[in-house]
């Protein structure tokens, strides 16, 4: 046994595990590959083994690496099994110990400079608007591409206009609230984080411009880059604790879920515990918002509509009904709820990118229900979530048949809000 593993695995953890197989129901990896490795608790076997010296830590990398990190099975698990922490320890441990594969060490650089996401977004923008995108449209010539980065040239929404100002009225406030815009989720989606400040700013919620806002350092946690996940985190809590606002509100599922486990990630430094604990407290998804407010949802919207909901949001930040209970207000909307919501899209991030095959085995069976409910529309609430729902309509060939839309644009059509 390696005591160097029992400090950097969580070991002690793994015993909380009873064997039960209460997880395996609800884990995306084994309901499409059926092996017992790519099951939560095959996985929390085998980060025991490698501690224990009855198997390598090689043993461990194809189980890791496959696992999408959805932490579902914690939300089913019986006995509280903290599965996070004993992968995110493995996850850690693994990339110690031999190099990252080269994509996602791009992805990890590119995505914590904001600096880069803005100049891909100006080349996306220019790309939109000039004749080079109709071109490689008709010719079809982003078939060239390899298929993972083809498929998400083409499910790339237009580059929307300019993010708009804050303009919040002078009346009397109910709330304040900092803003978090996330980077690829204010580069790509800005017209969904406006929208939701808009809706805020119309019934009576003051918003708070936050700069100096960073990367949540959701994908450096999830590669194991726990150093710089950490600086990322201390930088947005140096941001925003400046500001005198109740709530620190998001409309991105995974970034939330980031930004909600600060604490977690500074558990270990004196200096910064406390002031990680009171920016949790802050920390609130939009959906939770909407929730708890009089929405004015007096334009009806005629459509059969479904939930897809984000991982981490319900998983992590514990948001569960919320989403749906905002749904179900709005007047001529049909609710249909989707078989296996609970599960993975198989977006995860970069996932659908770095294990492309798998991430499409496990959206195909996604469809499969999408199909039973025929919906008009899916509603998400994370982005990553939304890209992989309009590449499985695109795959299935039924972009005439079903929209996919975010939370925030279906209530702000609800209240007349553009």
């Amino acid at each position: 046994m390696t005591n160097n593993l029992i400090e950097k695995l969580a070991y002690d953890a793994t015993f909380d595990c009873v064997q039960c197989g209460f997880c395996l129901p609800s884990c995306p990896t084994y309901l499409t590959m059926k092996e017992e490795k790519h099951s939560p608790r095959g996985r929390i076997n085998l980060v025991k083994y490698a501690v224990e010296g009855k198997a390598e830590l090689k043993d461990l990398e194809e189980a890791i690496d496959l696992c999408l990190g959805c932490r579902q099975c914690e939300t089913v698990c019986p006995t509280n099994v903290q599965y996070g922490d004993i992968y995110e320890s493995a996850v850690e441990v693994l990339r110690e110990k031999r190099n990252k594969k080269l994509d996602t060490q791009i992805m990890s650089v590119f995505l914590e400079r904001q600096y880069m996401i803005d100049a891909m977004y100006k080349g996306l923008k220019l790309y939109h608007t000039s004749f080079v995108s109709g071109i490689l449209s008709k010719t079809n010539a982003l078939k060239l591409l390899p298929e993972r980065l083809g498929n998400m040239a083409m499910i790339l929404p237009p580059v929307q206009k300019d993010k708009r100002p804050y303009q919040t009225p002078f009346r009397t406030k109910k709330t304040t609230i900092g803003f978090f815009r996330g980077c690829m989720m204010d580069s790509f989606f800005s017209h969904i984080n406006d929208l939701a400040i808009k809706i805020l700013e119309a019934h009576n919620i003051q918003v708070v411009e936050i700069k100096q806002q960073t990367c949540c350092g959701a994908l450096q946690h999830h590669a194991g880059e726990m150093d710089k996940a950490r600086k990322l985190a201390k930088l947005n809590i140096e941001a925003l604790e400046k500001y005198d606002v109740d709530y620190y509100v998001n409309a991105i599922g995974g970034c939330g879920a980031s930004l909600i486990e600060y604490d977690h990630l500074l558990r270990n430094e004196a200096e910064w515990k406390a002031r990680a604990e009171q920016f949790v407290d802050k920390v609130r998804d939009i959906s939770v918002i909407l929730e708890d407010i009089d929405l004015n949802l007096e334009h009806p919207i005629n459509i059969q509509a479904t939930y897809q909901p984000s991982c981490h949001l319900q998983n992590v930040q514990h948001v569960f009904n919320e989403p749906e209970k905002v749904i179900n207000q709005i007047k001529g909307l049909t609710y249909k709820v989707l078989p296996e919501k609970d599960i993975c899209c198989g977006s995860a991030g970069i996932y659908n990118i770095v294990n492309y095959d798998a991430s499409m085995e496990i959206l195909n069976r996604k469809m499969s229900h999408v199909k039973e409910i025929e919906p008009q529309l899916i509603i998400t609430s994370n982005p990553g979530c939304h890209l992989q729902m309009l590449l499985g309509v695109k795959n299935e060939g039924l972009e005439d048949k079903i929209q996919v839309k975010h939370i925030v644009e279906v209530v702000a059509e609800a209240c007349g809000i553009e």
